[in-house]
């Protein structure tokens, strides 16, 4: 599939917000009243913390993502040098023909084209287990040692990570 990967503007975060709202509730994730859904609908606050992405096919945004650095409001896990991707997701009516794949793919090419990002960093709840297959067969490996908890829950957040190679070099 053909995507175009930008950085989402104004116009496209009502899309976002419905696409983040139906990906988490569809996968069961989040329950509509979860507060954390108040943190995936809130797409202003993102852009205006982060860099929020959209991935489109053939003019209809079908996928999100959100970029952010180390000391970033949004950012949880970036270490120097890293760039932490969060918030991904893919419209339910699309799911399962490789959108997801590619979004995290063009994360992996927009990191390489940023200089001083040696690496990206994600964090995936521990039930969410398709997520995990994805980035581990792009070549995130799993870094239990940062793995954290959820401020005053019983969710345990896996961190995997992403070396990058340097410009040039055969992977």
């Amino acid at each position: 599939m053909n995507l175009d990967f930008r950085p989402a503007g104004p116009a496209d975060y009502r899309e976002v917000r419905r696409i983040t709202r139906d990906a988490y509730l569809r996968a069961g994730h989040f329950t509509a009243g979860h507060p954390y859904m108040s943190v995936l609908d809130n797409v202003e606050h993102r852009a205006e913390h982060a860099q929020v992405w959209v991935a489109e096919a053939s003019g209809t945004v079908v996928a999100a993502v959100t970029l952010t650095f180390p000391g970033q409001a949004y950012s949880e896990i970036a270490r120097d040098n890293e760039l932490e991707f969060r918030m991904l997701a893919v419209d339910p009516a699309v799911q399962g023909g490789g959108i997801g794949r590619t979004v995290v793919r063009r994360v992996i090419d927009h990191a390489q084209s940023l200089p001083d990002i040696g690496g990206i960093s994600i964090t995936s709840a521990t039930f969410m287990e398709r997520a995990h297959g994805l980035y581990e067969s792009l070549g995130f490996r799993r870094v239990p040692d940062r793995d954290w908890y959820v401020p005053g829950e019983d969710v345990l957040l896996w961190v995997f990570r992403l070396e990058l190679q340097p410009a040039g070099v055969a992977g």
